[in-house]
């Protein structure tokens, strides 16, 4: 949510691109997740967790552009960019997690997938 506080901000009120795409890939990412899980399947899950973590780093770069075009102030960027990363750790012990309760059939399916 404070991605959504961080949009009310004047230095973004005219930075209509960057703005929709912090918030696209914001919420690209519990998008991700709910969508995985809804397809009940192991391997499709675990891809969109994949996704999420890619729309983590979205967030993060975006979060970088922002604190070097001074759109977003040092202390505000170590903050949103400490908990993105947090994000992104979790999504990432998940994915192991989820991938250490496959069985190797659907390991060896889903490492057949490109991204």
């Amino acid at each position: 949510m404070k991605i959504f506080e961080l949009q009310k901000k004047e230095e973004l009120k005219t930075e209509f691109a960057l703005k929709d795409q912090l918030k696209r890939a914001t919420l690209s990412i519990s998008n991700n997740i709910a969508e995985g899980f809804e397809r009940e399947m192991d391997k499709e899950f675990i891809r969109f967790l994949y996704f999420s973590k890619g729309s983590a780093g979205e967030v993060r770069n975006i979060l970088n552009v922002m604190k070097e075009t001074e759109v977003l102030a040092d202390e505000e960027h170590v903050v949103l960019k400490n908990e993105i990363i947090s994000i992104s750790k979790q999504l990432s012990n998940y994915i192991k997690l989820s991938l250490r309760g496959m069985g190797k059939s659907q390991v060896k399916m889903f490492s057949s997938f490109s991204l």
